[in-house]
């Protein structure tokens, strides 16, 4: 499995989201309510989200702390996914039984391999980003 489709892969519930990005409950299902995250929804019908939803949130709360309102932001979040599009032709779907496998294999040991590795890994600008700082908390 490549890390593109690890990263799309839905693991997350709303309660480690809000930690992760400091949102509310509120605000999330607020903004999945005007489609800029579109977390799966699972056989119980909670929301799980994947690392791909939390760096997407954490991009609405910068757009929104430096004044973007919702259109700019859904224009921004448009030129991304045309870009990423043109990068990727293929967008990975999950079915249920692919995510429980997944979430079955994925150990906790291996869980936090995956998150200590995206902690010193920066991201693409070398910047640490908000989530490398809540995470890095966890690891010493």
């Amino acid at each position: 499995m490549d890390d593109y489709t690890r990263r799309k892969m839905p693991l997350f519930p709303i309660g480690i989201v809000k930690s992760l990005t400091e949102l509310s409950a509120r605000q999330i299902r607020y903004y999945e309510e005007h489609e800029l995250v579109q977390p799966v929804r699972s056989d119980g019908n909670r929301r799980l989200y994947s690392f791909h939803d939390v760096d997407r949130l954490l991009e609405i709360k910068s757009l929104i702390e430096k004044g973007v309102n919702l259109a700019g932001i859904k224009q921004v979040l448009l030129m991304q996914t045309q870009e990423e599009a043109h990068k990727e032709t293929e967008e990975p779907t999950f079915t249920t039984q692919q995510v429980e496998k997944v979430q079955q294999e994925l150990t906790e040991k291996e869980l936090r391999k995956m998150l200590k590795n995206e902690i010193f890994q920066g991201n693409q600008y070398g910047k640490a980003s908000l989530r490398q700082g809540e995470l890095s908390r966890f690891f010493h």
